[in-house]
C-alpha cells in the first residue's frame, strides 16, 4: 500500500509524468536514428525537433518538481534525494538530445553491416531506462521491488557496455570509414551509451533513497 499521501502523491505523479517524457525524448530519438540508418536525412532532421520538443517538456516538469519539492512536500532531510533523483533522470533526456545534435549536424556515414549493432546498443540503454522506470515508480509503494530493479538497472547497463565496446571496436577497424566518420561515430555511440549509464546513475540514488526508507 502507498507509504505517502498529500503533496508526497502529487510529487510522484509528477515524477511518474517526467519519467514518461524522457522516454518518449528516448523514442523520438530511436526514430531518428532508424531513418538515419536509412539514408533519409531530411526526417531524420525533423526528428531532432521532437527529441528536442520532449527535452524541453523534461526540463519543464523538472523544474516544477523541485518547486513542489521546495514548497513543503517530503520532510526537510528527503527533499535533496528527490531534487537529485529528478536532475538524475533528466540527464537521460540531455544524452539523447545530444546524441541526436551530434548525429545530424556531422551526418557520419557508416557502412550498413554496422547499422544494426547500433540499433542492439540504443535497445539495450532504453532496456536499462525501462528498469529504472519500474525502480522509480516502485518507490512509493515497495522498497524491495525498487531495490530489485534498481539492481536489474546496473545489469542492464553492463550488458549496453559490452555492446558499446563491441560496437566501437569495429567502428575504429573498419576500412570503410573515414577518419571524420570514425570520430564522430564515437561520439554518437558514446552518448548513446551515456543513456544506459545515466540511467544506472539514477538508478543508484533510487537504491540509496530505498534502502533509507526501508532502514
Amino acid at each position: 500500500m502507498p507509504i505517502f499521501g498529500g503533496k508526497e502523491k502529487n510529487v510522484f505523479g509528477a515524477i511518474e509524468a517526467h519519467l514518461d517524457i524522457v522516454r518518449k525524448t528516448l523514442e523520438s530519438f530511436k526514430e531518428l536514428v532508424s531513418v538515419y540508418l536509412e539514408k533519409d536525412f531530411e526526417k531524420a532532421g525533423e526528428l531532432v525537433k521532437e527529441v528536442e520538443k520532449h527535452e524541453r517538456e523534461a526540463d519543464t516538469l523538472r523544474r516544477e518538481i523541485e518547486m513542489m519539492l521546495y514548497e513543503g512536500a517530503f520532510l526537510p532531510a528527503s527533499r535533496g534525494d528527490y531534487v537529485r533523483l529528478v536532475e538524475l533522470i533528466d540527464k537521460v533526456a540531455d544524452s539523447a538530445e545530444s546524441a541526436a545534435h551530434s548525429l545530424t549536424l556531422a551526418k557520419p556515414r557508416i557502412p550498413k553491416e554496422l547499422a544494426p549493432l547500433v540499433i542492439e546498443l540504443l535497445n539495450a540503454a532504453i532496456k536499462t531506462y525501462d528498469d529504472l522506470i519500474t525502480s522509480v515508480n516502485a518507490l512509493d509503494e515497495d522498497v524491495n521491488k525498487a531495490l530489485d530493479y534498481a539492481k536489474k538497472v546496473e545489469i542492464d547497463e553492463e550488458e549496453a557496455d559490452k555492446i558499446e565496446r563491441k560496437l566501437l571496436q569495429k567502428i575504429f577497424e573498419s576500412e570503410k570509414m573515414t577518419t571524420y566518420a570514425k570520430i564522430i561515430w564515437n561520439e554518437v555511440i558514446t552518448k548513446i551509451g551515456d543513456i544506459a549509464d545515466k540511467a544506472e546513475d539514477a538508478s543508484d540514488q533510487v537504491m540509496l533513497m530505498a534502502i533509507k526508507r526501508r532502514g
